[in-house]
């Protein structure tokens, strides 16, 4: 399949540069997608551009606008926009590199995948690509798409690069500022004990694969059933465990976790004895 780049410009480490293209790394979220619709008529609702004084507007006819103070902007046209050059518009030119464990994960924002662009990009593309594999670092530089500059970071993965963009430091809010309210009292030992054994039990490694999205799954399902003309269950939320019963469910879900563990081990088939190698059959007929 032959994906549209993102972004195309140039990859600059000192003075060393060389035609790259920029790509999304993830698809679009969801198959389900929901229209507005009138119940009435069954039809679908368009959302018409309006003036409050003339009325409707072509699309094609509007300008963007920033607001310097309540009903007062400064209009702005796309090749006005578009006037704004920064070396980053067109360059990725690499700024710093820092090791991965310092940049804090709220930072991360969107992936993508960065390729030469041609195959005269090629070599030098290589050159900078295995260089920084070498240096076991992440590569910072800064990027413009849409209207914003953002900070991207590098690393190699596979044959080519991995880029993060990340968000800027007022686009992350202080965790303080949401966790004040968390009460400081200490939790019970006791409990953390088995709390930790049932981490334990539910330890594995990750596969992408073991987790999809099971609300649109069940929203498929949920529309195929109003297809068909089914009543649809509605589904009541679970309630909240109790300060008092937290030991005892806690105390249960280890139980629960061990039996289904044993079960689970029971039912499996036992491995087949392997057949005898044909060397050692050969031996045993002689």
């Amino acid at each position: 399949m032959a994906y549209r780049p993102t972004w195309q410009g140039h990859l600059k480490l000192s003075l060393v540069t060389c035609p790259v293209a920029l790509f999304t790394a993830t698809n679009a979220r969801g198959d389900v997608h929901f229209n507005l619709i009138n119940p009435k008529t069954n039809n679908r609702i368009r959302m018409i551009t309006t003036d409050p004084d003339t009325g409707p507007v072509d699309r094609s006819d509007l300008v963007k606008g920033y607001e310097v103070s309540k009903g007062e902007y400064i209009l702005l046209t796309n090749d006005e926009i578009a006037s704004v050059k920064l070396e980053s518009t067109r360059t990725i030119d690499i700024e710093r590199f820092v090791p991965a464990d310092e940049i804090d994960r709220l930072y991360w924002d969107s992936p993508y995948y960065l390729t030469p662009d041609g195959k005269m990009a090629q070599e030098a593309f290589g050159v900078i690509r295995t260089a920084m594999e070498r240096t076991g670092q992440i590569a910072l530089g800064r990027i413009v798409i849409g209207t914003r500059e953002r900070i991207l970071a590098l690393e190699p993965r596979d044959k080519g690069i991995l880029a993060y963009t990340l968000r800027t430091d007022a686009e992350v809010r202080r965790p303080e500022e949401v966790f004040d309210s968390i009460s400081d009292k200490a939790a019970d030992p006791a409990m953390i004990a088995i709390a930790e054994k049932i981490i334990e039990q539910k330890e594995g490694p990750f596969d992408p694969h073991d987790f999809v999205d099971r609300y649109e799954t069940a929203l498929k399902a949920l529309i195929a059933d109003k297809q068909k003309g089914h009543k649809v269950k509605t589904v009541e939320a679970p309630e909240d465990t109790n300060v008092v019963d937290l030991m005892a469910a806690l105390k249960a879900s280890l139980e629960a976790k061990g039996k289904a563990a044993a079960k689970t081990s029971k039912a499996r088939p036992k491995a087949a004895k392997a057949p005898a190698s044909r060397s050692a059959r050969s031996r045993k007929a002689s």
